[in-house]
């Protein structure tokens, strides 16, 4: 169905898609390659969100090239009045010949609607091109179209033996330079970086991208059942501050709001916060990717509650002994069959360490 040359295209499309990585979000990334008569003649990407779409930009750079071409996108074009006019309208007009895209747009008001839309004009369509491919490249924005919460990636470093911080809480630092530079383009790609209160205390991070460079700062997302966050913590002093409280204290939430933070007050039956609800209101503010760097609570609450979809852990050369906190707090297990399993995704030595990612599978 596919040729050499439509797998070359596509993954030059993707390539384009993927420089909109730490940019594009809300929006998903997204490239596209126009040919004609075997040769390319316009490229584009989506930068940012009420910027000009990749087929827009492609489609300039083509102009009269682009009738009778063939179109290699990433995603299904739009079909709907977003921030800009429909893609696929434009691609109508400029005489596309054939659509080739890497896969269907989960968002329900496109889903479909632009590849019956470019049929019905008598365009050419295939898709299922780099599928896989090009949904790793927007895993958030799939997950929060299609379950409505971001993709909650877990980033953990620890020693050999699991062990991420010393007894006393100390944790600074366990892994090297390159796998905390590494770490850190991580957090530019996600939309937020959430931690706990109990971490605020231990280490008072900045939070922030530091290592990288990077066009703009994730939101700092703080834990804070108790409103116990202190108003000289770093990660206050710039950046947007968003705090997830289970108590509704009018001083204390008149306090963070003068220091630039944002409180949502979203309680549970036990008094913390309802972390499902957190997501869900993360997804309704149009965050796709949820990079959390927090202790063994919230880091075993997220897991207990279903919310962790990927682990990015970071294993140091060193071992640090059964005294030192681990990855987890968890119930204890009774039987091997209530163990939980994950899917190596990726294994690569950084520096001196090694990094594993993982999906959670249950």
């Amino acid at each position: 169905m596919f040729s050499p040359a439509d797998q070359e295209h596509m993954a030059e499309a993707l390539r384009l898609a993927e420089k909109g990585l730490f940019t594009s979000t809300p929006n998903p990334r997204v490239g596209c390659v126009i040919v004609h008569g075997g040769t390319v003649v316009g490229t584009g990407w989506h930068e940012k969100t009420g910027g000009p779409h990749a087929e827009i930009l492609a489609l300039r750079a083509a102009g009269e090239r682009a009738r009778g071409a063939t179109a290699y996108v990433t995603l299904e074009p739009c079909s709907h009045h977003g921030r800009t006019p429909p893609c696929v309208d434009a691609l109508i007009e400029a005489g596309v010949a054939r659509v080739v895209a890497a896969m269907q747009d989960p968002n329900p008001s496109v889903a479909g609607n632009g590849f019956a839309r470019l049929r019905a004009a008598g365009i050419k369509i295939d898709y299922g091109l780099m599928q896989e491919e090009a949904g790793a490249l927007n895993i958030g924005f799939v997950a929060r179209m299609r379950r409505g919460r971001p993709w909650l990636r877990m980033k953990i470093a620890a020693s050999l033996d699991g062990r991420t911080a010393l007894a006393n809480g100390a944790s600074q630092w366990i892994t090297g330079p390159e796998a905390r530079r590494d770490g850190h383009a991580w957090r530019a790609r996600a939309c937020a970086v959430l931690t706990g209160i109990g971490t605020v205390r231990d280490d008072d991070p900045q939070l922030n991208v530091r290592e990288v460079q990077t066009p703009r700062q994730p939101l700092k997302v703080v834990v804070d059942s108790r409103l116990e966050l202190p108003l000289s913590a770093k990660l206050l002093d710039g950046g947007r501050v968003l705090v997830a409280a289970a108590v509704d204290d009018q001083a204390r939430i008149a306090a963070l709001q003068d220091k630039g933070a944002e409180v949502v007050v979203l309680p549970n039956a036990r008094g913390k916060v309802e972390l499902a609800e957190l997501m869900r209101e993360l997804a309704r503010r149009e965050f796709n990717e949820v990079h959390v760097e927090a202790g063994v609570k919230l880091n075993g609450s997220l897991l207990a509650e279903g919310l962790v979809d990927e682990l990015l852990v970071y294993l140091a050369p060193s071992l640090l002994g059964d005294a030192a906190r681990g990855m987890f707090s968890l119930p204890e297990l009774t039987d091997l069959a209530q163990k939980r399993l994950v899917q190596f995704t990726d294994v690569q030595t950084i520096g001196s360490d090694l990094r594993i990612r993982a999906q959670v599978l249950n």
